[in-house]
């Protein structure tokens, strides 16, 4: 079997060449790291010719959180009928794609498995190339398709559930890690906020929405100080958080939800967009971009465009469906990866700790 994948790996590699010799490809991507089941054709990188979602948020709603195993199981469910469903949307057949892509990682083991697996047996029946993406690079991606005459380099912030991230992009592909959360991400200290306010699963809009009502100055939150200079830490604040409601909840006391939401918001927005500013100053960036599921949170895109418009820099954002998880983002990445002849063998694994950097 190894003699026989090796040998389609190198055709694999001949096919690869031919696309790189004309700059152009559609590729069929798979997404299926968390709790969406996503497929998306995209042309040369920034064409998106059909997306698709299918969000499992009602699954897990009731249990106040994604569940692996039922996020695996709705994945295997999911994932033909949307690649179905993608290539109809297009207008296409396999015969018309020119690659397969695929996030490998990180992620949720199980899920991300269903996506490979799948990835993995259509290249090899179609005999199409297999592009590995990593989903973060997917999330900065998602900016080439938004804003078609985005060139590297600039800084990005990449915010989400499981990350928070200062990159500089130095070209397609290629990043240098300015700073990282010590600790909790900036969605997941969003979402357990939430969660201490009773707000339902998915916690982390529902804060956003709620802190529109309330006075973002109504909680004195302490000042996370970190060494790093552009390093993040949300864990103090989220305990401060927690310790306040639960004193004002043994006192018997009213819960301002409105007031500490906006609060709580506005303590981590700040710091997020503090830090990315600086970071882009320091290195002389031109243009910033946002990244990331809390990439769509309105506080945070607020303050970064008052921010950038104050020091005369560039800002970017996606829209808010292709901040969210979607494949028409590892679309976007494989394009530049199969450019660089970075191709997977049928040997490709779910790393769901994969490295951005």
């Amino acid at each position: 079997m190894g003699e026989r994948t090796g040998s389609w790996l190198s055709e694999m590699e001949r096919r690869a060449d031919a696309l790189i010799e004309r700059r152009h490809a559609v590729i069929l991507a798979i997404e299926s790291s968390c709790d969406e089941t996503a497929a998306a054709i995209v042309a040369d990188g920034r064409e998106v010719r059909s997306s698709i979602i299918a969000s499992q948020i009602p699954l897990h709603a009731m249990y106040g959180g994604v569940v692996p195993e039922i996020a695996s199981r709705k994945h295997v469910e999911s994932v033909d009928p949307v690649v179905r469903e993608a290539l109809s949307q297009a207008n296409l057949t396999l015969a018309d794609v020119d690659a397969i892509a695929v996030t490998y990682g990180p992620g949720l083991v199980g899920a991300l498995l269903v996506g490979v697996a799948y990835a993995k047996a259509l290249a090899y029946a179609e005999n199409k190339p297999l592009i590995p993406v990593n989903h973060i690079e997917g999330h900065v991606s998602a900016n080439y398709i938004a804003h078609p005459d985005l060139e590297p380099p600039f800084v990005c912030l990449i915010a989400s559930g499981g990350h928070s991230h200062i990159v500089r992009v130095d070209d397609y592909g290629a990043y240098t890690l300015l700073g990282q959360t010590m600790d909790d991400a900036a969605g997941e200290a969003f979402d357990k906020a939430a969660r201490v306010l009773n707000l339902p699963y998915p916690g982390g809009p529902l804060l956003d929405k709620l802190s529109k009502e309330g006075n973002p100055m109504a909680l004195q939150l302490p000042h996370v100080k970190i060494s790093g200079r552009y390093d993040y830490s949300f864990s103090g604040l989220k305990t401060a958080l927690i310790n306040r409601v639960h004193a004002l909840r043994q006192k018997g006391e009213d819960i301002p939800a409105a007031d500490i939401a906006a609060s709580f918001q506005h303590a981590v927005v700040e710091l997020l967009s503090d830090k990315a500013i600086l970071a882009a100053l320091d290195t002389g960036a031109e243009t910033v971009a946002l990244a990331g599921g809390v990439a769509s949170n309105s506080g945070l895109r607020a303050a970064m465009a008052r921010k950038c418009e104050q020091h005369g820099l560039r800002l970017l954002m996606p829209p808010p469906i292709l901040c969210t998880d979607n494949a028409a983002m590892i679309g976007s990445a494989a394009y530049y990866r199969l450019m660089k002849r970075e191709l997977a063998d049928l040997d490709l694994n779910a790393c769901p700790s994969l490295r951005l950097v």
